[in-house]
């Protein structure tokens, strides 16, 4: 017998078919105790994706003023940075014989 990992077998399928059937009873018996869950996880997932304007910070552009670069002070920044230097590439030739190897391997 082979275990492959993208087969299913009948130890998984059964173990799956239980959890499914347990899942349902619970939910049946008492549902209050899936609901909660649900809804806390919700509300956290809420507030990270939309937060409210007192816990988002100072981020936004209330408080700050936008100070803007003249021209010479931005000329100034881009030629004081040291260019980086253009090192040629060069190509090594390895001394390995591929004649025996296929193509492609």
């Amino acid at each position: 017998m082979s275990r492959t990992s993208g087969k299913w077998n009948i130890w998984s399928i059964t173990f799956l078919a239980l959890l499914v059937i347990g899942l349902v009873y619970s939910v049946i018996l008492s549902p209050l105790t899936f609901i909660i869950p649900i809804v806390v996880l919700g509300g956290i997932f809420w507030l990270y994706k939309y937060p409210p304007s007192f816990l988002r910070g100072y981020n936004s552009q209330q408080g700050r003023t936008q100070v803007k670069q003249s021209r010479a002070t931005a000329a100034k920044t881009k030629s004081n940075k040291p260019r980086s230097k253009t090192v040629p590439f060069r190509v090594i030739e390895g001394g390995k014989e591929d004649d025996d190897l296929p193509k492609y391997h």
